[in-house]
């Protein structure tokens, strides 16, 4: 089989990383849109967020990601202590996330449970698709805050942490999110000049302390 090629190369990201919270074992930071978490395998994309906290502090681990244009926040950890223990509270599903998200067309209900499962797509890649037989289970939870003339806002809790799950799950109940280029229609992609998708929320618990820690990011759109 052949090894696929990444030709993939991020525009340049202006924007800064703002550091919400910090002491010596984690940084609550908030993410730019247009910024990768991590740097890709083409040297082309060096720029991330991982790339440009270790300037300043080299023992930063990544615990988890953030899609290229998704904004918002990210618990990063100092150390390996720190990380092992956060990443703990990941895999038992303990780690609370509420997004907010502006998708295209009305949203008949006010609030529901997306339950989508989510398989690799051979033919596609770096896509994703929904498949009832082979995926993963999936779980997102959404209720309206808003809706415009051809417009809904909304707040997404995801049960479950997929690669680019609100992303597929909102194309596959038909509403794409606005600016999604991988899952989106073309008028959705068109609609907003970037991903408007937004990490607003985060709650863990401290690795030293214990103390349950939650971090808030105003919604930039």
């Amino acid at each position: 089989m052949t090894a696929r090629i990444d030709t993939f190369v991020a525009p340049p990201c202006v924007d800064e990383i703002e550091i919400i919270y910090q002491d010596e074992a984690i940084l609550l930071i908030n993410k730019p849109s247009g910024l990768l978490t991590l740097s890709g395998k083409n040297p082309l994309n060096l720029d991330s967020v991982h790339y440009r906290l270790v300037q300043q502090f080299p023992g930063a681990l990544m615990i988890h990601r953030l899609d290229l244009g998704t904004s918002g926040l990210l618990v990063v950890a100092l150390n390996k202590i720190a990380a092992a223990h956060i990443n703990r509270q990941f895999q038992l599903r303990t780690v609370n996330k509420t997004y907010q998200a502006v998708l295209a067309g009305h949203m008949t209900d006010d609030s529901g449970d997306i339950e989508l499962p989510i398989a690799k797509d051979p033919i596609n890649f770096p896509k994703l698709k929904v498949c009832l037989a082979t995926g993963k289970p999936a779980s997102t939870h959404f209720e309206v805050l808003d809706r415009n003339v051809d417009t809904t806002r909304v707040l997404y809790t995801p049960h479950t942490g997929r690669t680019h799950q609100l992303r597929i799950h909102s194309a596959g109940v038909g509403h794409p999110i606005l600016g999604c280029d991988l899952y989106g229609t073309l008028e959705s992609e068109r609609m907003a000049n970037r991903l408007l998708l937004h990490a607003m929320t985060l709650e863990f618990d401290h690795p030293l302390s214990g103390e349950r820690m939650r971090g808030v990011s105003a919604c930039p759109f």
